[in-house]
């Protein structure tokens, strides 16, 4: 599993409701043609968090990194659904930080350890 983590802040024009709908129509239309597993959107309670930490936290679990790469293909085909589904949310934001997550330890790193 590896998990795929967006950090976002809107554009100053953009919906906090309207956001989290796009989101749900897309993610959910992804999880629906198996190219990620799960998702969930969170936003910062209370403005609580350190000054460059971003209003949401999408996070997107995909199996491996062949199935990440598989969403991104997604993504860019040339299907009239597709670019509406991504233009719809991608226009809302403003700011977004990226980054790869895996469990830790994983198994692959648990074997290193236990021949130590």
């Amino acid at each position: 599993m590896n998990l795929y983590h967006c950090a976002i802040d809107l554009r100053d024009d953009a919906k906090a409701l309207a956001f989290a709908v796009a989101v749900e129509t897309w993610m959910t239309h992804l999880q629906g043609e198996g190219v990620i597993q799960s998702w969930r959107l969170c936003r910062r309670k209370l403005g609580f968090g350190a000054p460059q930490a971003r209003d949401f936290l999408l996070e997107i679990e995909v199996q491996n990194l062949a199935q990440l790469d598989q969403a991104f293909r997604f993504t860019g085909c040339a299907n009239a659904e597709v670019e509406r589904l991504y233009t719809t949310v991608h226009q809302m934001v403003g700011t977004v930080d990226t980054a790869l997550y895996r469990p830790f330890p994983d198994p692959e790193r648990a074997e290193r350890m236990a021949l130590i």
